[in-house]
């Protein structure tokens, strides 16, 4: 590693979440099936995990599989699944070796079955690794939506005033949150998209109201460790002022 993309231990980022795009164009240019693409990404996937928890983050979201994305060629959404489940299946012994602990976000109910009970079983395996605290939480955001995220929210609020359990004037940022599917867990501190769009793309809309967003060319299967550290190091470089400006902060 360069000597100039050394980390400040004290400012690595609680959370980090990341739009892994890239992997068709990627494929495209190679000229190769797209699904190659996407199992390409798989090792980049791998690898970013393992120095995620090396670095002692304390959460990763990673978009997997939007609502969108049900939309794409049947063939292509197949073999996406297909990659998922050999994923979770391979790597489950080196999530329970290094305390690492998966949940999921998004209508998971809307994933094929048989991934569902994949998806579930490694979840339960892996829960016990949440009581080191030292751990990673790698969080896959799976058949997600943000703005239906944030809908699923307010209707679980609805029904829950109207059966009594709070009243309209209770409603407030905090208790939204506490509805959401990340319930629980920091915002990100940092977004990171790959394959150089500049869009959130419908992905976790609430929570990264403050999170610093960092865009890169480089295709999610080249996403490596030197790029995730520049990605990084670029975080450690910035101001975060939530709203005010540097001289309140300096007089803290």
């Amino acid at each position: 590693m360069h000597e100039n993309l050394v980390l400040d231990p004290e400012r690595i980022p609680r959370h980090v979440a990341i739009i892994m795009d890239g992997n068709g164009r990627w494929a495209k240019q190679r000229n190769l099936p797209r699904i190659m693409g996407h199992k390409a990404g798989t090792e980049s996937l791998k690898n970013i995990v393992k120095i995620a928890g090396e670095l002692k983050l304390e959460v990763l979201t990673l978009y997997a599989f939007s609502t969108e994305n049900w939309k794409r060629p049947s063939l292509e959404v197949q073999g996406l699944m297909t990659l998922l489940k050999s994923y979770l299946k391979s790597e489950l012994q080196k999530m329970l070796d290094n305390t690492v602990s998966l949940r999921c976000i998004g209508e998971i109910e809307m994933l094929p079955t048989d991934v569902q009970k994949v998806l579930s079983e490694v979840m339960q395996e892996t829960a016990r690794n949440a009581e080191d605290k030292s751990g990673l939480i790698l969080n896959l955001a799976l058949s997600y939506g943000g703005r239906s995220e944030i809908v699923r929210a307010a209707r679980i609020m609805a029904e829950k005033c109207v059966s009594g359990q709070f009243d309209p004037k209770d409603f407030s940022e905090k208790l939204l949150a506490a509805h959401l599917y990340t319930a629980g867990l920091p915002d990100p501190d940092l977004l990171i998209r790959t394959g150089g769009e500049s869009r959130l793309s419908n992905f976790l809309l609430w929570q990264l109201s403050y999170a610093e967003l960092y865009i890169t060319e480089t295709m999610w299967p080249d996403f490596n460790t030197e790029r995730f550290f520049e990605a990084l190091k670029e975080f450690q470089s910035r101001e975060r002022r939530f709203g005010q400006t540097s001289q309140q902060l300096q007089a803290e």
